[in-house]
């Protein structure tokens, strides 16, 4: 047995649609996506179940891949509970699978990696209200967004990104990937990074949509980061355009 307490670690990979909390974290007085996991949990296991999540997300933030840990010591049937979960739970959240891990395999600080999807539509939509930012009335030149995204992996420190009053203890993210594409009428950002600060991708997309618009330069986006000050950078993109897609681990090492 992995544990001399006997308890046992589980992670759960799992989606859902952002429109109804938020967020992923538990807070007062607001719903939450950690919220109702705990409580279908907590019935099902008949034992108070406290989870870690990968990330906490915005408020109206979607996730299609993301997963979070739980410590019980009982042991867990990881075939038949995603099922009990998924009937517990409400429609927007859905459980894709568990597993078990070691006890020191953390969901949040093991994750080595995280990539986030933003979209935009470029023309009206009624079909993506809820899933793109409805950005049709004035064009974008994505070639000068593609422009900008290459001056992203000239810098590590991302305050000008970050939301204010934070409990932070360091801005510096390890870029990955940061490119735009253009399917027909909508447009989509990829992103990827060790980690991301709070609110950073929608404040790097409502950045990039001033370049985009012809507000500002690409070759400006070095004065905003080298500001760091978040009131250098572009106003938030809606949170409901933005989606986390994938968290990677290393789980070889968890063998």
């Amino acid at each position: 047995m992995w544990s001399y307490f006997n308890t046992l670690r589980y992670f759960i990979e799992f989606s859902y649609n952002g429109k109804n909390y938020f967020g992923y974290q538990i807070q007062p007085d607001a719903i939450s996506v950690q919220e109702e996991l705990e409580k279908a949990l907590s019935t099902i296991l008949r034992e108070e179940i406290k989870t870690t999540g990968a990330g906490r997300t915005d408020t109206g933030v979607h996730a299609k891949k993301i997963f979070a840990h739980f410590d019980t010591e009982k042991e867990v049937d990881i075939v038949h509970l995603p099922y009990k979960l998924n009937s517990f739970l409400p429609p927007d959240i859905a459980i894709k699978k568990m597993f078990q891990v070691k006890d020191d395999f953390h969901a949040r600080f093991d994750a080595t990696y995280r990539t986030y999807e933003y979209y935009i539509s470029l023309a009206k939509n009624p079909f993506t209200q809820e899933s793109a930012w409805q950005h049709w009335k004035r064009p974008l030149d994505i070639h000068k967004m593609n422009e900008a995204c290459k001056i992203l992996f000239e810098y590590e420190d991302f305050t000008s990104f970050a939301k204010l009053k934070t409990d932070n203890k360091t801005n510096i993210c390890k870029m990955y990937k940061a490119e735009w594409e253009q399917d027909g009428t909508e447009l989509k950002f990829t992103v990827s990074a060790n980690r991301f600060l709070r609110n950073m991708v929608r404040a790097i997309v409502g950045t990039m949509v001033e370049i985009g618009s012809g507000k500002i330069k690409p070759e400006d986006l070095r004065k905003i980061i080298e500001d760091k000050h978040r009131n250098a950078a572009g106003t938030s993109a809606p949170g409901h355009g933005l989606f986390l897609v994938d968290v990677g681990y290393d789980f070889d090492q968890n063998s």
